[in-house]
């Protein structure tokens, strides 16, 4: 069993590492609003994990596979979910005269950035698709539901410190210097990334619902 969770655990921690929209939602948090915020935020996303856990522990896998239209329908959400994201920070780099570091701008409270990290995880395809790998591996290896759902914790406290890292490191005098400074074009670059992410996404559901 131990064997099995290092495994799972190396995989999920090399996903949690790589860029993508968990990741750009904790830097972002981080370089807009301070470390506070972007703590918060990857609270919501380490939330995120245990309740991707707690479904695949009850049977995401076979739901996936029964009714593979739900992924579909996963893509058209998150890749909205990020359009809308790509939107507000576009138009923030073009509306404001002078760029400050305030948790007003984007993010107003703890509660609302824990939930921007929780959606930032939950509408991604990405995360059903690993965490389907997860389920498939684990109960593979002859888990139990109870088994595989101790995991979410362990997952939780691995985005934690990875993400957790994210936002300090991004927090930083230096990062924040260079933000206020190049805030419109960072909040542009943003704003292009996560559109580049979400039509992507809304394309591949789109295209998937007409086959």
């Amino acid at each position: 069993m131990i064997e099995a969770f290092a495994i799972t655990l190396f995989g999920v921690a090399l996903a949690q590492a790589s860029p993508g929209p968990n990741f750009l939602a904790v830097v972002r948090a981080a370089l807009g609003q301070g470390r506070k915020m972007a703590l918060y935020t990857v609270a919501g996303i380490a939330t995120g994990m245990f309740v991707w856990a707690t479904l695949v522990a009850f049977g995401l896998a076979t739901v996936l596979a029964v009714y593979p239209a739900l992924l579909t329908a996963m893509k058209v959400c998150g890749g909205t979910y990020l359009l809308w994201m790509a939107y507000k920070a576009i138009k923030s780099s073009f509306q404001q005269q002078k760029m400050t570091i305030s948790a007003d701008s984007k993010i107003s409270s703890g509660s609302s950035a824990w939930l921007h990290g929780l959606l930032a995880i939950m509408t991604n395809p990405k995360a059903a698709l690993m965490w389907t790998a997860v389920g498939s591996f684990l109960f593979g290896n002859g888990f139990n539901a109870a088994q595989v759902l101790a995991f979410g914790p362990i997952a939780a406290v691995s985005a934690t410190l990875i993400y957790g890292s994210y936002a300090f490191m991004f927090s930083s005098g230096m990062a924040i210097k260079t933000y206020s400074k190049f805030a419109r074009w960072i909040e542009l670059l943003f704003g292009t990334v996560f559109g580049l992410l979400g039509g992507k996404l809304l394309l591949d559901g789109i295209k998937e619902i007409k086959q």
